[in-house]
């Protein structure tokens, strides 16, 4: 493969790495934002008493739903969101590491390609 060739898929394969990043850093602050949301439902919770009337939006409808059973699905979603902004955040992290990588190589690719430019006048 060509030098040159070879400094155009490099190229591509790092815009699809940054393209990823982009939007791993979306959905990064996205989870951020819903966990906070979700951890002051949570702490609205521990503030009512037991007896306090609790409803879910289901599309347009409120339905009542019981104090416990209420806690019990906040609770599950902030797991489930800790658990996602965690394995987002380790791939943020992987992919941070392999766009220093690849763009140590088409650095590398870049002078090579202008040595040769140099030497071939």
């Amino acid at each position: 493969m060509s030098l040159e060739k070879n400094l155009e898929k490099e190229s591509l394969e790092m815009r699809k790495l940054q393209s990823e990043y982009s939007k791993l850093i979306e959905t990064s602050q996205q989870l951020s934002s819903q966990l906070q949301e979700n951890e002051l439902v949570q702490k609205e919770f521990s503030l009512v008493g037991s007896d306090a009337k609790i409803y879910k939006m289901i599309g347009p409808v409120l339905v009542p739903q019981d104090k416990e059973e209420a806690g019990l699905n906040v609770e599950k979603r902030i797991e489930y969101i800790k658990a996602e902004l965690t394995r987002v955040e380790a791939r943020i992290k992987e992919l941070a590491t392999l766009q220093e990588k690849k763009s140590l190589e088409i650095y590398n690719l870049q002078m090579k390609f202008k040595e040769q430019a140099t030497i071939s006048k």
